[in-house]
Formats: structure tokens, C-alpha cells, sequence
């Protein structure tokens, strides 16, 4: 099975994290390329509206390295905020009219004349399947969008929308402490259907802060297996995604560099299936039946 590098999330880069200047920006986005990761992961909402543009400051007038990387954002969500003042509710709107606005401000605020993907960030129950499919389509064919998917997404809600439009990715959440897409068909559609699978929050949401029971569960089995492999238990964590046959990419949403280093490491870490299901029950509290 072939593995894929993971994604660099840029989700606390900005206001809601790090708040990183330009300089820090331009940093860490070389120190990524330098160890091959090069698609980075954003959404339009991330910031407050403002993490796109902040990092679109590091490739103005810097064409050669908007080259070397892949850009993906999310559109679909209103959010609260007083950079929207016209957004009277939280809500979810996948309009043509929406999504075209979306990206071009997105374009506006990476300095760039495309976005290599662009996912629907969450499903909105008034989506119109053909109206998404259209505006896609027309995003494509202007050659300001390369490739598209969803997030968050039902494997219905998937299946309805690929009757009108090629779906290349699925962000969702899969990790130990959320192990939900192994069973309820996400990932056996994305392998059926040739869909990438993308797992955000892929070591899991609150692993190292939540003393749940499931959690120091979790750890003191990706301990002991740390031990065994030589390697910490970030890189388990996610080693447990990489054995998975949907070649699951995940997204790693730290801002220090050298978690994602290790995130990257992790590809070289093969599992075996006893360990596999021992972190499983680890995360479950039982052994299979």
C-alpha cells in the first residue's frame, strides 16, 4: 500500500494559534519543503477570515515558491464574526453565488491565480448537488481550481453529490480517540470510489489534555509500542492511520515544526496487525468479538 506524505494544517498559524508574523510564515513553510511536505491546509474561516491572507503574505511577490506547494481551503461555513458583519447566524451556505465568492477572496488572499483543491467544509442540508457541480465545474474550466472534495461528509451525502461531480478527497476525522469512519463506510467508499481519504485532528482531538478513561488508554498502549519501535508516541498515533488500505493522509495541525517532522517520520513506521488492534481496543476498552 502506498502511503502519501502528510498535509500541513494552518489552522492555529494565525490569530487562533501561533500568530505567526510573515518572516515565521516563510519559515516554516521552507522547513516543510525541506523534508517534502508540500501541501498545506486551510480554510476560508480559519482566523476569523484572516489565516488565508496572512499566510498569502509569505508568497507575494514570490512566484517561485507558490510553485513549490499545493494549497487547500474549505468554503461553505458563515461564521459569526465581526470581520462578516453581514452574518446575522452561524450557518451553512453552498449557493454557486457563495462558493464563487469564496474562492475568489481566497485567490485574493493567497496572492495566487488558483487553489489546487477546494473543499465543501461542511455538509449544508440545502446543498443543491447540481448547482455545486456547476460552479465547480466552471471554477475548473477558468483554471482557477485544480481538484475538489467535501469534509465532514456522510457516505450519502458523498454519494449524492459524485452523481454530478468527480470527488477527489474526503476530509474528515479519524484517529484512536474517533475511530467512527472505520465502520460506518466513509473509508470504504473513499477506497471504492478512489476517493483520497483525509483525517483531521489525526492523533486526536484532546489525546494529551483530556484524562478520559479512553485516552490513558490509548497512551499506555502507544507508549509501550513507542518503546518497541523506537519512536515517539506522536509518530504511533499516526502509524495507526498509515496502516490503514484507504491510505489515509493526515492532516497535522501543529505549529511547531518539529511535530510535523515527526509526523513525517511516522510513514517509515510498518505496524503489524497485532499492534493495530491493540491500539484498537485500546481506544474501544475491548478486544474484537
Amino acid at each position: 500500500m502506498m502511503k502519501h506524505n502528510p498535509i500541513v494544517g494552518c489552522m492555529r498559524w494565525g490569530i487562533w494559534g501561533e500568530n505567526f508574523n510573515t518572516k515565521q510564515y516563510e519559515t516554516i513553510i521552507q522547513q516543510c519543503l525541506t523534508i517534502g511536505l508540500d501541501t498545506f491546509d486551510h480554510a476560508d474561516i480559519y482566523g476569523h477570515y484572516t489565516t488565508e491572507s496572512d499566510f498569502g503574505a509569505a508568497l507575494k511577490d514570490n512566484s517561485s515558491l507558490r510553485t513549490q506547494i499545493k494549497i487547500i481551503t474549505k468554503c461553505g461555513i458563515n461564521m459569526l464574526t465581526s470581520n462578516r458583519p453581514i452574518h446575522e447566524i452561524k450557518s451553512y451556505n453552498t449557493s454557486a453565488a457563495h462558493i464563487r465568492n469564496s474562492v475568489e477572496q481566497s485567490l485574493k488572499n493567497f496572492n495566487t491565480d488558483y487553489i489546487d483543491t477546494l473543499l465543501i467544509h461542511r455538509p449544508d442540508i440545502l446543498m443543491n448537488p447540481v448547482e455545486i457541480a456547476e460552479v465547480i465545474n466552471e471554477l475548473k474550466e477558468q483554471g482557477k481550481l485544480r481538484s475538489f472534495g467535501v469534509s465532514n461528509f456522510t457516505t450519502s451525502q458523498v454519494s449524492l453529490l459524485k452523481k454530478y461531480i468527480n470527488i477527489d478527497h474526503h476530509q474528515v476525522e479519524i484517529s484512536l480517540t474517533n475511530i467512527d469512519s472505520f465502520n460506518n463506510g466513509v473509508l470504504d467508499q473513499c477506497i471504492m470510489e478512489n476517493i483520497e481519504a483525509q483525517s483531521w485532528s489525526p492523533m486526536g482531538n484532546g489525546i494529551f489534555t483530556d484524562k478520559s478513561e479512553q485516552n490513558l488508554r490509548i497512551l499506555f498502549t502507544a507508549e509501550e509500542l513507542a518503546t518497541k519501535y523506537n519512536v515517539s508516541v506522536n509518530e504511533i498515533l499516526l502509524a495507526f492511520l498509515y496502516i490503514h488500505p484507504a491510505g489515509i493522509v493526515p492532516v497535522i495541525g501543529t505549529t511547531k515544526f518539529e511535530r510535523i517532522e515527526q509526523a513525517k517520520n511516522s510513514m517509515q513506521i510498518e505496524l503489524t496487525r497485532e499492534d493495530f488492534y491493540r491500539l484498537l481496543a485500546a481506544s474501544t476498552g475491548h478486544e474484537v468479538a
